[in-house]
Order: C-alpha cells, then structure tokens, then sequence
C-alpha cells in the first residue's frame, strides 16, 4: 500500500485487493501489555465515507496510522487490505513555508501535467489565482484547504482524515463540512474521518462507527437525508444514541446548560 501523507509517500505495506476498499480482520497494535487495537474488524466500500469516534484513548488514530503505513509494529492481523494510492489529511495542514502554493499541491506528484492538476485541484477547494501565495498568507481554512487539494490531487482510492478541522472555528467547519461533501461526491474515495464531534460524524457520513477499547462498538448507517440539519427529531434521536455510546449523558448536559443560562440572566 503506497501511502501518501497529505500527498508524501510515507511507507508500504499491506495485503491484496479485496474489492473492498478497506477490509480488515482481527487487527491488533499492542503497546507492551495494553492492547490498543483488540482483534478489530472493519470493511470499508469503495467511494463510503465512515467516520471513527470514541473516547480518547480508544485506538482511532492508532487504526489511521495503520492504515496509512506510518505504524510498522501492528502485533498481528488475520487480514489488512487497503488500496496502494492513499492520501492522509492531518489536523494541521502540514504545508511546507517555503514552497509556494502550487508547490506544496504538486510535491511529489509525477506525470506531464503535475502543474495543471495542481491548479485545477486549487481552484475546486475556491483558491483560483493564489497559486504563487505563501502558507503564511492563508488563514487556518485556507491553508487547510490546501491540504485537502494536495492530497485529493492524486485521486486516492482512500482518503484518511485525522480531525481535519478541530482546530478552525465554527463557521469555517460549517463550511469546510460543505466543501469536503462535495469533494468527496466529486472524487468518490473511499474516506475514514477520525473526529470527537458527534455533529461532524453525522453531516458527512454514510456510516459511523464507534471505537471502544480497541473494538467496534457500534456501526451505524446514517439515512438521514442531506443537508441534515439538527433540527430534526431523527437528527437528535441519533445524535443522542451516539453521545449515549460515548458516555455522554445528554439530558445532564442539556439540564447544565439551561441552568447555567438561567444563572446568567438573574446575574444579568
């Protein structure tokens, strides 16, 4: 499996074509006596878009690193299937300062038209004519835009995102939300997005699957229909059963919150 991470190859390894995009059997990643990834299963379909949650600590981005090649110690498998194009999307967009825009799309890319892919990709995440801007210009969205086009540029059969958008503020995920449904509709790679927001799971994916002590807990279909606004009851009754698989206790939060909203109006 040739990986690329954020569009740089980073290692390979892995099994043979399954025609699933990825499928895993009774993967296991120890850390001496502690079992992060406990006899795992996962099959992802080719162009499914699956979103990771869990409590920290429960192995998410310890499976994205496995997937991604960058993890040589998994303990033993009885199955680990992924494609040879892979790309990864970090949390930070990891551009290089002193390449250009264009430059840290088209890096390490091949073929005669490295350049022309590289602007056509910009141009699809809205950064037509900044092509000779430098990172250091770009806002934190905008530069994380950047690295989704270096790394859709390639046209992963796999594309790994690892909270892509934790660091941006809330308007801006709204939007990036919006951008990479329309990537992915466009491109159609199969996508596994490690998040801790429930909303996020719910927006963008076909299925979310929880992670709990190095197991799948759940795997849930999401049917909901797009755009899926949390107005909804079916919205809610999911998004509750998923927090309730978490350990959050929704009706506490909700209660905490009221009351906190009604202490600062009397203080008002």
């Amino acid at each position: 499996m040739a990986t690329h991470a954020g569009g740089l190859t980073t290692g390979v390894t892995t099994g043979l074509a399954t025609g699933a995009a990825v499928r895993i059997e009774g993967l296991v990643r120890a850390f001496g006596d502690r079992r992060v990834l406990d006899a795992l299963d996962l099959t992802i379909a080719p162009g499914e878009f699956v979103a990771l949650i869990g409590r920290s600590g429960s192995g998410k981005s310890t499976l994205l690193r496995v997937l991604a090649g960058i993890d040589h110690d998994v303990t033993g498998y009885e199955r680990l299937d992924a494609p040879e194009n892979v790309s990864v999307v970090f949390q930070d967009a990891r551009l290089l300062p002193w390449k250009r825009l264009l430059e840290n799309v088209t890096l390490g890319l091949g073929g005669p038209d490295a350049t022309g892919r590289g602007r056509t990709a910009l141009a699809e995440v809205g950064l037509a004519g900044r092509e000779r801007a430098w990172p250091v210009e770009l806002s934190g969205g905008e530069q994380q835009r950047v690295a989704l086009a270096r790394s859709l540029v390639r046209e992963p059969e796999l594309l790994l995102a690892d909270e892509p958008f934790g660091a941006l503020d809330a308007l801006t995920r709204i939007r990036m939300h919006a951008l990479l449904r329309r990537l992915c509709e466009a491109h159609r790679p199969a996508v596994l997005l490690v998040t801790h927001d429930v909303d996020e799971a719910i927006a963008l994916a076909d299925r979310v699957v929880v992670l709990d002590a190095g197991r799948i807990a759940a795997d849930l279909p999401i049917t909901l229909p797009a755009p899926r606004a949390p107005g909804s009851p079916e919205y809610a009754t999911l998004r509750a059963d998923l927090l309730a698989r978490l350990g959050v206790d929704t009706e506490a939060a909700e209660a905490e919150t009221v009351g906190t909203g009604a202490g600062e109006a009397a203080e008002a």
